[in-house]
């Protein structure tokens, strides 16, 4: 897995970072950044946070609060 900082079409925020697979497949897209340096950061310091990175399950609070009757 790889990180790449790349330049957008945004003339305001012309900046973005993404994940890429070793397949070559995008996994995550960051939002946008005004500045090259601020990406860069942002793709240090997820990549310092990882070994401590948890998931979330949050599809157990969006369950349907009915239950379907046959």
């Amino acid at each position: 897995m790889r990180f790449q900082v790349v330049r957008s079409n945004n003339p305001t925020q012309p900046f973005f970072w993404r994940i890429v697979s070793e397949s070559g497949q995008t996994v995550a897209v960051s939002g946008n950044y005004v500045a090259k340096a601020s990406a860069v950061a942002m793709v240090e310091a997820v990549m310092r946070s990882i070994p401590r990175a948890t998931l979330e399950d949050l599809t157990v609070l969006q369950e349907p609060s009915y239950r379907e009757t046959a």
